[in-house]
């Protein structure tokens, strides 16, 4: 476990964040490139240097205000960075990261889907496969509104989303059922006591979809399939969106990061940012306890007491400068 100290200010969020886009291709804060560029610069990179499972491994990544980011891992170019979350797994704890709570579902939707991914290799590709189904049937729904082709052509298409669509709900729910069980055991540590994970939504059939297909053709869109469905989250029955305090939505969110934590292999480098601060001392304590367990965690803190165990590594941060 590595402490990372500093005050407000001092740059510990800037080296979590440098630590998932080295390890991930992206930043867990926004997805404009641009804005991880130092102002007044028009380029900056990340360069790790890592061992996992005794191997060493090296990991480069540049982006640019003009240019597309490029990734290398090992001296070899990469053609996306991809292969970097395959190799190099990491899971992150931001204050941002409440939204897989409190907004609407497309951010659950995301967020699930890439705990998918990383549960289940072998299906991480159905989300993109399903959304681009679902775009060609809607261009074909479009055709026919204006006119220019006939409701056959939409039969391909129907058929194809309501197999991919039932392929990635059943995906969807045999992750949350894996995460389930881990997810409720470590809300109860933190004390959040009934935290369960519930799919909304059922998988789309060729005749559900025929069943509406004059609303869609109307609308020019597929109105039913799981690009709408959603995840609740909630304790003790209580939806957490709309029935939990920022505490609780805090405590869900960071029961699921450390929930999936167990779960993934190879274990991920666990970055938590800004995770004591709404924490009292018992459920830091808790916390030390699991994370001290893990293969790798970076914790950060404005005070190396606030957390209750030796860290094998502190690191002091101090704008500018990290010792």
């Amino acid at each position: 476990m590595v402490l990372v100290a500093g005050p407000n200010g001092a740059g510990k969020t800037n080296l979590l964040e440098s630590l998932h886009v080295g390890t991930q291709g992206f930043s867990p804060r926004t997805r404009a490139d641009g804005q991880l560029v130092r102002f007044g610069q028009t380029s900056a990179s990340v360069t790790l240097e890592l061992v996992r499972d005794g191997v060493p491994h090296r990991s480069r990544v540049v982006l640019s205000t003009a240019a597309p980011k490029a990734a290398e891992l090992d001296g070899a170019r990469l053609p996306s960075t991809e292969p970097l979350r395959r190799e190099l797994p990491a899971l992150v704890f931001t204050p941002d990261r409440l939204a897989v709570v409190k907004a609407g579902p497309s951010a659950r939707r995301a967020y699930f889907d890439r705990v998918l991914a990383r549960l289940q290799p072998a299906r991480a590709g159905l989300p993109q496969e399903y959304a681009a189904a679902v775009a060609q049937r809607n261009a074909a729904l479009r055709r026919v509104q204006l006119g220019l082709s006939g409701r056959a052509a939409l039969e391909p298409w129907t058929a194809q989303v309501a197999e991919l669509g039932a392929r990635l709900v059943a995906a969807r729910r045999d992750a949350l059922e894996a995460l389930a069980p881990g997810f409720a055991l470590r809300g109860g540590e933190l004390g959040l006591p009934g935290l369960a994970l519930a799919y909304e939504g059922d998988p789309p059939s060729p005749e559900s979809l025929a069943a509406r297909l004059d609303a869609d053709v109307a609308r020019g869109v597929t109105g039913l399939g799981p690009h709408l469905h959603d995840v609740r989250v909630a304790a003790g029955g209580r939806d957490l969106r709309s029935f939990g305090s920022q505490g609780e939505q805090r405590l869900a969110v960071l029961a699921l990061v450390l929930a999936e934590a167990e779960l993934a292999r190879p274990e991920p480098l666990l970055l938590l940012d800004d995770v004591l601060s709404e924490l009292d001392g018992e459920r830091r304590r808790v916390l030390a306890r699991r994370i001290a367990s893990m293969e790798q965690a970076v914790v950060t803190s404005t005070h190396p007491g606030a957390l209750p165990a030796e860290p094998a590594q502190l690191v002091e941060v101090s704008p500018g400068q990290a010792r």
